[in-house]
């Protein structure tokens, strides 16, 4: 299985502008920008796109081992906080903190705290990012 998306840069690193599509068309030409990267422009950028792609990742991985061990989840709510710092002069994305609130009938807070670890752990995108950057996780049954 594949997955892609394109983006297009026009102009310079710090007057230019680009624009980012997904190949299944639920992301069109979603605008990105020098300012909406480093300052607080209303675009997207990508870590913006990273944090919604493990954010969606973790849930769907979470409601997956949740599952496998007996407990329907009716409700997951992710967010994923990206931190983009500059070291040594070279911007590197050096955390993400994951904060999931968890709707689980019948669940001990023991089992759900397993269970939420082990699918950060084994969700396909903390595996990807688990070696460049720290990844926490705040999980709370709600």
């Amino acid at each position: 299985m594949v997955r892609q998306a394109s983006a297009v840069w026009n102009g310079e690193f710090k007057s230019g502008s680009g624009a980012i599509t997904g190949a299944s068309k639920a992301l069109v030409d979603l605008p990105y920008s020098f300012s909406s990267r480093f300052e607080d422009a209303p675009q997207t950028n990508p870590e913006e796109l990273i944090a919604a792609a493990h954010s969606g990742c973790y849930s769907m991985a979470l409601a997956a081992f949740l599952g496998a061990a007996g407990h329907a989840p009716e409700r997951i709510e992710t967010t994923a906080h990206v931190h983009l710092d500059n070291l040594d002069g070279a911007w590197t994305v050096t955390k993400i903190d994951l904060v999931t609130e968890a709707s689980i009938p019948g669940i001990s807070e023991d089992d759900f705290n397993t269970i939420a670890a082990d699918a950060k752990a084994k969700c396909p995108i903390s595996r990807l990012l688990a070696g460049s950057a720290e990844i926490t996780l705040d999980a709370k049954l709600v």
